[in-house]
């Protein structure tokens, strides 16, 4: 009866334990929780006032200690609007591709793949620079819309494409105007062939087109010239082909002279 007894007493205490671990363990947790919720929405804050380097500063703080809660991915999202809104886009995208890497089931996810997309966009330079940054938006881009075909920032996306190509598109044609400038026609055509090639839908064409004519007009391939200007007055504007027609007429004064 005695052992009978302190058996009972023992699961008792033994019971008493564990619901003191698991309630103590449950109320602490929801405490530690309310606070990172009340440091989220300070941060947050800060980001509506435009004070990024608070923003920050709280933003990264939840980043390092509450990764395993449920604004973890909200902290980290956050982080990097922090940054890109800020105009830090190198730092922006470090941190939304950790969101990517580290919650690859997160609600953010394609939010956060877009604004990478918006950062390699704005760190595109002018036309005359190195188009690294140019090229690397166009690949981002094309790969954010290859996997959220239905996303709703397909009409954007598909907009800046053509922004990018269009500066890419300037930037062969001015190579094409300066060697016309050097008096290097041949890689002048090479060049003007080269935009037609790759960037055939941006504003450039009938420049590149007509600055073709001008370049076989220069060298007095009169024929060529005008063949080609003949195979393109379907596309050339008016304008385009008046252009074009002098240039040829200027090679025609050139050979006549030439003669006598």
């Amino acid at each position: 009866m005695v052992r009978f007894q302190l058996i009972k007493l023992f699961c008792h205490i033994f019971t008493l334990v564990v619901l003191t671990l698991i309630f103590g363990c449950a109320g602490s947790a929801p405490k530690g929780d309310r606070n990172f919720e009340s440091q989220f929405k300070k941060a947050k804050i800060f980001l509506s006032e435009k004070k990024f380097i608070r923003a920050q500063e709280e933003f990264h703080l939840l980043v390092l200690k509450a990764s395993h809660t449920d604004i973890g991915d909200d902290a980290l999202f956050y982080l990097g609007e922090s940054y890109f809104l800020n105009k830090e886009y190198p730092l922006a995208i470090s941190q939304y591709d950790r969101l990517i890497r580290k919650f690859e089931f997160s609600s953010y996810v394609e939010q956060a793949r877009w604004r990478i997309c918006g950062s390699y966009v704005a760190e595109s330079p002018k036309y005359f620079h190195d188009q690294s940054n140019t090229n690397r938006a166009l690949e981002k881009i094309q790969e954010f819309l290859d996997d959220y075909p239905n996303t709703k920032y397909r009409e954007g996306a598909q907009k800046t494409i053509l922004g990018l190509r269009a500066k890419l598109g300037m930037k062969l044609y001015e190579v094409g105007v300066l060697y016309i400038k050097l008096r290097a026609f041949d890689s002048a055509i090479i060049a003007f062939e080269n935009m037609l090639d790759n960037f055939y839908d941006t504003p450039y064409t009938g420049l590149a087109h007509v600055g073709i004519i001008r370049c076989h007009s220069e060298i007095l391939e009169v024929e060529k010239a005008q063949e080609y200007l003949e195979s393109k007055k379907d596309i050339l504007s008016v304008k385009l082909q008046s252009e074009a027609e002098q240039y040829i007429a200027k090679a025609h004064k050139r050979i006549e002279k030439a003669k006598k």
